[in-house]
């Protein structure tokens, strides 16, 4: 995510590249065909990469360590790669270290995309929860569902601005990018940061109103919460994002 060489390594032998690395954040690791692994090759003027390995092969085991706040259900994993024998056409794309610093446009606008989508559709769960909570819910202090309480209806708006806004930027820049409109790497990580940072403050404002009701175990809006602060270091971070468009203006 922000530079540096891959410790995971491979080594091309005349039968195929041997793999060897520990992968952390490994999303998805007990269900998935195959994996795209990103190493460094062994050789004198290292090269930089991805490579399509298929799931299972010898040398290759899942260790169970994923135990997050949020996002629990991804099954983010280690993976380990014990000298394990890939084809050599399992090469995807290998490039000397400074090649890679251009970003790739496609790449980046794809993965800006999903990674907004995946968090602003956390905040709608939440949000729907909310609203069934607030129909719902008849304190006896006041005898009328929350539904019907002036700050409940202020602050569920608010959610609202939040998810027009978010749905606005992610159909619109998703459609820029099918009708082939030219978009910028900067741009895309500003959707990121605009979208995932409204979907917290979203779900943090559900929980201004259900109380301790919205953290129980029992209902899914402390899950939702939970899940939605992940936004928050999901590549590519806020600071990244916004250090890069200040030396942009600064012409840095």
């Amino acid at each position: 995510a922000r530079g540096g060489l891959p410790a995971t390594i491979t080594r091309r032998t005349e039968t195929g590249w041997r793999l060897s690395g520990h992968k952390i954040y490994s999303t998805g690791s007990p269900i998935l065909k195959w994996y795209l692994v990103w190493a460094r090759t062994d050789e004198a003027e290292p090269r930089v990469g991805q490579f399509l390995v298929p799931a299972g092969l010898p040398g290759t085991s899942i260790v169970e360590t994923w135990d997050h706040h949020g996002l629990r259900a991804s099954g983010s994993h280690d993976v380990i790669f014990d000298d394990v024998v890939i084809p050599l056409d399992a090469e995807v794309d290998l490039r000397k270290p400074a090649d890679w610093r251009t970003p790739d446009l496609t790449q980046a606008t794809i993965h800006t995309v999903f990674v907004a989508a995946i968090y602003d559709g956390v905040a709608r769960a939440a949000r729907d929860w909310l609203i069934s909570f607030l129909k719902q819910r008849v304190p006896a202090s006041l005898g009328a569902p929350l539904a019907s309480l002036p700050r409940a209806q202020e602050i569920l708006g608010a959610i609202e601005a939040r998810l027009a806004v978010n749905a606005r930027l992610i159909d619109t820049f998703a459609r820029d990018f099918d009708d082939g409109v030219q978009l910028s790497a900067s741009e895309s990580n500003v959707v990121k940061l605009t979208v995932t940072n409204n979907a917290v403050a979203a779900v943090e404002d559900a929980l201004s109103l259900t109380g301790n009701h919205g953290l129980s175990r029992a209902n899914p809006l402390e899950r939702h919460y939970r899940d939605v602060l992940c936004g928050r270091v999901h590549t590519p971070q806020d600071d990244s994002t916004r250090i890069g468009l200040g030396r942009a203006a600064l012409g840095l």
